[in-house]
Parts: C-alpha cells; structure tokens; sequence
C-alpha cells in the first residue's frame, strides 16, 4: 500500500513553468514505476510521462521536448518539471504508482487526489 500527496499545482501563463511534486509514502518507493497523468474537462484520463524503477522514461508525444519527469528514491517523491506550458495543457494532475518496471499506470494502481494545472492564454 502507498499513500501519493501531489503539490505544484497552479496558474501560469503561456510560455511559463510549473513543477509537479508528488511524495510517496508507506511502502518501498525504489520498488515503483511512477507516473503523471491527466484529465481535463469532458475527457478521459491521459498519460503525461512514466518512469520506472531503473530510471527509464515515457512521454506523451504532446509533452516531449517540454516536460521532463524524475524522481528521488532518497526523498521518495517523484518530480515533473513543465516548460513552455500552453494552454492545452490544462487539465487536473494526477500521480501514480504501480509496483515493477512498467511504463504504464493502471486504474486499479495507486493514485493521488490530484492537483489543477491551469495555464491562460
């Protein structure tokens, strides 16, 4: 079991920067592929980036080039630092946590209460 408190969340103008931080407590953070989804108004949930246990990587093609996931295993808390933010980026943001090397996160996986990214034109 692993508890996930995200915090980073705000309102930024276009062209700006945000980044997400979210803490992992409870269990063994090392053990856990991590990852940043999202869900804005009327849509489903959609994977942002993921990183596994050995520090390999995912992106979604929208992000690629602009945002950039790491995580601290020292801190237990896994980061997504956002550049160049457009305003189609707007949407709540979600982490997530599924034990082994995996570059996906599941519904019935471990989630925090997210946090609201908004970003004006």
């Amino acid at each position: 079991q692993v508890q996930l408190v995200e915090s980073g969340g705000g309102l930024v103008q276009a062209g700006g920067s945000l980044r997400l931080s979210c803490v992992a407590s409870g269990s063994t953070f090392s053990f856990y592929a991590m990852g940043w989804y999202r869900q804005a108004p009327g849509k489903q949930r959609e994977l942002v980036a993921v990183i596994t246990p050995y520090d390999r990587t995912k992106y979604a093609e929208s992000v690629k080039g602009r945002f950039t996931i790491s995580r601290d295993n020292a801190r237990d808390t896994v980061y997504l630092q956002m550049n160049s933010l457009e305003p189609e980026d707007t949407a709540v943001y979600y982490c997530g946590a599924r034990t082994g090397n995996y570059y996906y996160i599941g519904s019935g996986d471990f989630w925090g209460q997210g946090t609201q990214v908004t970003v004006s034109s």
